[in-house]
């Protein structure tokens, strides 16, 4: 455990609580997050996990944008739902992601996990991207990808951001119980 990883978690934590609170502060914060993650990622060559930071970045401003957004007819993103068909597709979609990733990095790197690191980045994206669209079924996805997490992570010897992942399960699961009882999911 270094420096840098304890001030990650920490500022993880903070990111992923805001977010559950639906405060558009835990997009800079996560912003911060993401990058020294993927520093601490590359050090012990799970790059996948490394390049997912560097996305989560962008997506990270792209989710600033979704809350923030105002106008006379946007007042930023509400909570909503996914049907059936898009919930698929975007499994799908992570389901490719996760595939090809994972090729090249066991064909090309020396990824510690290759298919695993690439799979759980392949769905992490798909859980951002709707987690930035404030959709409620990135919660459940969340909670799956974080239980994977925690092994993966223990499996390398970080155990602080193991503790961290567990610590986002359990956040998430408190994200979707409100996101759910969320006023605009009944409108």
């Amino acid at each position: 455990m270094s420096g840098l990883e304890l001030f990650a978690a920490a500022l993880g934590v903070i990111a992923v609580w805001l977010t559950v609170k639906q405060n558009p502060w835990c997009w800079p914060i996560g912003l911060v997050m993401v990058l020294l993650y993927s520093w601490i990622f590359f050090e012990v060559k799970l790059y996948s996990d490394m390049l997912l930071q560097v996305i989560y970045a962008a997506l990270q401003l792209y989710g600033w944008w979704q809350w923030t957004r105002a106008g006379e007819t946007q007042q930023g993103r509400q909570v909503s739902q996914l049907k059936g068909r898009a919930v698929v597709f975007g499994l799908a979609i992570g389901t490719l992601g996760s595939l090809s990733l994972g090729a090249a990095m066991a064909h090309w790197t020396d990824a510690a996990q290759p298919w695993l690191d690439a799979a759980l980045t392949g769905f992490s994206l798909v859980a951002q991207l709707w987690m930035a669209q404030k959709r409620v079924q990135c919660w459940p996805l969340w909670m799956t990808l974080d239980v994977i997490f925690v092994g993966l992570f223990i499996y390398k010897g970080m155990y602080l951001t193991a503790g961290l992942y567990a610590l986002f399960l359990l956040i998430a699961v408190q994200g979707w119980r409100e996101w759910r009882a969320d006023p605009a999911l009944r409108t």
